[in-house]
């Protein structure tokens, strides 16, 4: 991500937050009405949402950001994206023992073929040997 994308992402993230702060402004004067005063500060708030949310719409097409789609989808769902991260954490680190239990099993198989290998035809022994050290493992002797 370049300069240009997070000052565009900065840029975005405040007038978020100006919409944000008008909107709670408008619910604060809404609940503590007072007249004919109130009523001129929420149409100056309601202005003021109107300009931010023409600058956001303004904005946001230069931000260029990448969610996956599964993402969205739980968030339009009305679910929390910090369970699925949570969930993809745990799939990933399942998939990752697993692997890693296969990596095991078939070191395990190549140190016992080599072995049985050498005892088998003992001319082979050094070429099994250079084979199998050359891939990271190691001949049972």
């Amino acid at each position: 991500m370049g300069a240009a994308d997070n000052d565009a992402i900065a840029a975005v993230e405040r007038q978020l937050k100006d919409i944000v702060q008008t909107l709670y402004n408008l619910i604060v004067q809404a609940y503590d009405h007072h007249g004919g005063k109130t009523q001129e500060a929420m149409k100056r708030e309601v202005q003021s949402l109107i300009q931010n949310l023409v600058k956001l719409s303004q904005t946001a097409p230069s931000v260029h950001i990448d969610i996956p789609p599964e993402v969205t989808n739980y968030v339009e769902s009305s679910r929390n994206p910090d369970i699925y991260t949570r969930e993809f954490v745990e799939l990933v680190q399942r998939t990752n023992q697993m692997l890693k239990g296969r990596e095991e099993a078939y070191r395990l198989l190549q140190e016992q073929i080599a072995w049985q290998l050498s005892n088998a035809v003992p001319e082979l022994k050094d070429d099994v040997v250079k084979v199998v050290e050359a891939t990271g493992g190691k001949v049972p002797t």
